[in-house]
């Protein structure tokens, strides 16, 4: 297989692929609190506009998003996750965008030692 810039490992939990162990193995903590309720809604790859499209000089440019590895509800308020091996420029700008506009702070997994 394949290994990306990052050297990330592709791995596949209950027929879903996540572009880490690290995400995979984060999926598999959050269905342990989904079954003991502590958390509700779990949803994955949660898109949100940063931008909308527009036209400039008669082109169409089109939408930016940031997408969450995860989003959940906890206490009936919205958790918005992102599973981190490293932080990029793209996403210091997109998770400042998204923190600006939605009024909610991201969240980042980074070493993750819970099981």
């Amino acid at each position: 297989m394949k290994m990306n810039k990052y050297h990330n490992k592709k791995t596949i939990v209950n027929g879903i692929t996540f572009d880490s162990q690290r995400e995979a193995l984060y999926y598999t903590y959050l269905l342990s609190l989904v079954k003991q309720n502590k958390i509700s809604e779990l949803r994955l790859q949660v898109k949100f506009e940063l931008i909308p499209s527009y036209s400039i000089n008669g082109k169409r440019k089109r939408a930016r998003y940031y997408i969450a590895d995860f989003t959940y509800m906890k206490d009936n308020v919205l958790q918005v996750i992102d599973v981190k091996g490293y932080r990029t420029d793209v996403y210091k700008l997109k998770k400042a965008m998204f923190e600006y506009i939605y009024k909610k702070e991201i969240q980042e997994a980074w070493n993750i030692k819970f099981i």
